[in-house]
């Protein structure tokens, strides 16, 4: 999931797209990287960040729910277990085992409201940008956003050769 070179065609595109875009609605590409940055020097891990805002020099991301270790640690767990995949679409309800399935299912349904708005701190940079967890939410068919990915759990590399890749 996090290896820019294994992604399909289209999964690269989207990605390229939504961070040129991004990256042009809070001011350029160094202002997203800087941010990046910033949120990878958080630890234990950026979502549990009390404040639910992190700041960097010239943007800050924010979101309306405190995240506890318990639901990172899901994430964490189903996102190193697809790290190498080449589809970003991948169903994480898809688990042989009904325990894991339902702390996927409970981490869902608590992380569902939550949305990230990133924003410059100069408003002449742009309006920001925003994004949810989750990219389909069905019956039996959820799946992570991959910006969300990208923005959390991919390195600043990843995010890099996605602004340089070309269509």
């Amino acid at each position: 999931m996090c290896n820019f070179n294994k992604q399909n065609q289209d999964t690269k595109a989207l990605i390229h797209l939504f961070m040129k875009k991004a990256a042009q609605n809070i001011g350029g590409v160094n202002f997203l990287l800087a941010l990046l940055e910033a949120m990878k020097t958080k630890k234990p891990h950026p979502l549990m960040y009390k404040e639910c805002k992190i700041s960097s020099n010239n943007t800050i991301i924010s979101w309306n729910k405190t995240i506890f270790k318990d639901k990172v640690d899901i994430l964490e767990e189903i996102l190193l277990s697809h790290k190498s995949s080449e589809n970003q679409d991948f169903n994480i309800l898809d688990n042989d085992s009904q325990k894991k399935k339902k702390k996927i299912l409970n981490m869902v349904r608590t992380l569902i409201p939550i949305e990230f708005t990133v924003t410059p701190q100069n408003k002449n940079d742009g309006g920001g940008f925003k994004f949810k967890i989750f990219d389909i939410i069905e019956d039996d068919n959820v799946t992570i956003n991959p910006i969300f990915a990208t923005m959390f759990f991919c390195s600043v590399d990843f995010t890099k050769k996605a602004l340089k890749y070309e269509i």
